[in-house]
């Protein structure tokens, strides 16, 4: 705790997590008594200077936006050391929520029109970064939130960049990473289409779609899939997933990105189709036969 000391202005409360080479703390605002979150990224080492990156782009990222389903950042402060940076406090929105596994986890009952609308919103999320130019790039479960309420907040711009960005090292969670992500080329707002349809096929199915990168990989490793690693459609692991919201999960996780939905409104809209379908279910009126495109 002693770090903190030198962060003025600042109440330090508890630790509420880790993440990205960083500690996260809630502390409270003096002049304003808001309560906040503090992440604390400290350099010890050459190979922390990417955790530093992280932070400072977190926060050069998240300050463009102004949307209440997107974590707002409100400063960022650096401790230097011989002019360098040593520490970087990167101060933002507290939110008051549990993440979206631990709302809903895999191996317990859930409410299906429920968590659908819930991801009905995480497109609306990820729409305000787009519409701002901005691929998030690293969309997975531990990065959406829920509150009380079921609104969300989608989290982490670590590893965020402008719509159309070569990234020069693999960087995503490979449970959820892209095929062009891993291969190094041009992400797009299709980029986070596969990224969400990752999410949505472990929230649903409790098991992790393979894909180029596997649990593990690390550093500049390339895997690509071929036909024995083809992954089973979520309706074949779990009855009651309607064919639908089958159908979107596989197309949002084409290898092509050129096969996926262009954007999030065709996402948005073919999970309404799905509540829609759930809902007739829950009536009793049975599922229709056919699906939208």
């Amino acid at each position: 705790m002693r770090a903190f000391a030198n962060l003025p202005g600042y109440d330090i409360r508890t630790r509420i997590g880790r993440g990205a080479g960083a500690v996260i703390y809630e502390g409270i605002e003096r002049a304003t008594r808001r309560q906040v979150a503090i992440k604390h990224t400290v350099r010890k080492g050459p190979q922390d200077d990417r955790f530093l990156e992280q932070c400072s782009n977190e926060y050069e990222v998240g300050r463009k936006f102004d949307h209440p389903m997107l974590r707002k950042v409100y400063v960022l402060k650096a401790v230097r050391k011989w002019l360098k940076v040593r520490e970087l406090f990167l101060v933002m929105e507290y939110v008051d929520g549990v993440r979206l596994e631990e709302r809903f986890p895999a191996d317990q009952p859930r409410d299906l029109i429920k968590l659908v609308n819930l991801f009905i919103k995480v497109t609306d999320a990820l729409a305000a970064m787009h519409k701002g130019g901005i691929v998030h790039a690293d969309v997975k479960p531990n990065n959406i939130m829920v509150m009380a309420d079921s609104s969300i907040k989608l989290i982490d711009f670590g590893q965020s960049c402008p719509v159309g960005f070569t990234k020069q090292r693999v960087q995503g969670t490979p449970d959820y990473i892209a095929p062009e992500q891993v291969q190094r080329n041009p992400l797009d707002q299709r980029t986070d289409i596969y990224n969400l349809g990752a999410t949505m096929y472990s929230t649903f199915t409790g098991k992790w779609l393979r894909t180029a990168l596997p649990a593990g990989a690390v550093g500049e490793k390339k895997l690509s899939l071929d036909a024995e690693r083809s992954n089973v459609p979520p309706h074949e692991l779990v009855a009651d997933i309607p064919l639908p919201l089958s159908r979107l999960i596989m197309d949002c996780c084409e290898q092509d990105k050129d096969s996926r939905p262009w954007d999030t409104a065709k996402v948005r809209s073919r999970l309404e189709t799905v509540v829609h379908v759930l809902e007739r279910r829950a009536a009793g009126m049975g599922q229709p036969s056919t699906e939208p495109d």
